[in-house]
This record gives C-alpha cells, structure tokens and sequence, in this order.
C-alpha cells in the first residue's frame, strides 16, 4: 500500500471505532421501582421508549404484581430514560403513565391513576 492509502485506511478505522464507541456510550441501562397500591393484582406491565409506536413485551411474563407488592424493571441498553408504562390489572382496568423519566423517579400505582 502507498502512504495515501494506508492514511486513508488508518482514518477510516479511526472513524469507525469512534461511531462504535459513541453509540455504546449513548445506551445506558435503567431501572425503575413499580409498587402496586391499587387493591387488586397487576396481571400485564409494559415499558416502552417514550418514542416508541406500540407497546414491548409484557415485563411480567407469567408472573403477577399483587396489591402491596413491588417489581424491579431493569431496561437495558437505551438511550433514553424517558418511558411510557402500562399497568393492567386482574378486572381489565388499565394505568397508564406517559413520559416517566425513569432515572428520577419509581411508580407507586393507587387506583387514583386509574385510565
């Protein structure tokens, strides 16, 4: 190779490396305390970017969120803190909480957030 070309090369690995290394440094994982003070059990908890269209994958799987209990959500590799969260609980009744900055602050869920 001639010295253009190993120059050119060598910055275009710079480069590269320093995209990798901005986007690794731009996710960041969070976590966000929810407690249920509602008086029935959260059946179906879902956490989404707050940019996001639709809602992810319900957060509790087969378990469930009784009345007095708290769930830790970890969210992993996002860029954002800011989360939409929906609660549903045993009767169908939803609880929703759009733009929850999740590096400031937990869930404590009463039935006055009843949708």
């Amino acid at each position: 190779m001639n010295a253009l070309t190993r120059a050119t090369f060598s910055l275009l690995i710079l480069i590269l490396l320093g995209c990798a290394s901005a986007q690794a440094q731009a996710q960041q994982n969070y976590y966000v305390d929810i407690t249920n003070q509602t008086g029935y059990t959260i059946v179906y908890m879902y956490v989404s970017p707050a940019d996001a269209r639709s809602w992810e994958e319900d957060v509790l799987g087969r378990d469930v969120l009784r009345s007095g209990q708290s769930q830790r959500v970890n969210l992993r590799g996002y860029r954002s803190p800011i989360f939409d969260i929906r609660l549903v609980d045993e009767d169908g009744d939803t609880y929703t909480f759009w733009n929850v900055d999740v590096s400031r602050r937990d869930l404590v869920v009463t039935l006055a957030d009843l949708d």
